[in-house]
Parts: C-alpha cells; sequence; structure tokens
C-alpha cells in the first residue's frame, strides 16, 4: 500500500498566500485545480498528479519557489 505523504505530495502544493496573489486568476484559468485557503496565512492547490507537476512548473516560470 502506497504511503499517504507521498500521494499527497503529489496533489497538492502548499504555500503561502500571498505568493499566490498575482498569480491566482491565471492559474485557475489555465490549470484543473481547486485553491483553499488552509488557514489565515496557508492556501493549498489541489489537483491530480498531472495538474500538480504542471502547476509546480507554471509557478517556477513565475519565479515562485516551492522549496
Amino acid at each position: 500500500m502506497p504511503d499517504p505523504r507521498t500521494l499527497r505530495d503529489s496533489t497538492q502544493i502548499v504555500l503561502p498566500c500571498d505568493l499566490l496573489e498575482s498569480v491566482r486568476d491565471d492559474l485557475e484559468a489555465e490549470f484543473v485545480v481547486s485553491v483553499h485557503r488552509a488557514d489565515g496565512e496557508t492556501c493549498r492547490i489541489i489537483g491530480s498528479p498531472v495538474e500538480i507537476r504542471a502547476v509546480s512548473d507554471f509557478l517556477a516560470r513565475q519565479g515562485i519557489s516551492l522549496r
């Protein structure tokens, strides 16, 4: 049985919401993902593993580091 952490890592990106302010509309228009505010400062981008990889690449091109 797969490790749940591995599955979570491949289906979501967690980062500060303020980093998404300038790209959130483009992100939701271009990709099949949901963006949820996890708490006051943290957002989760949730989607399929294929979409999450594409979103990760998109964010990197926008200068948003995930590490």
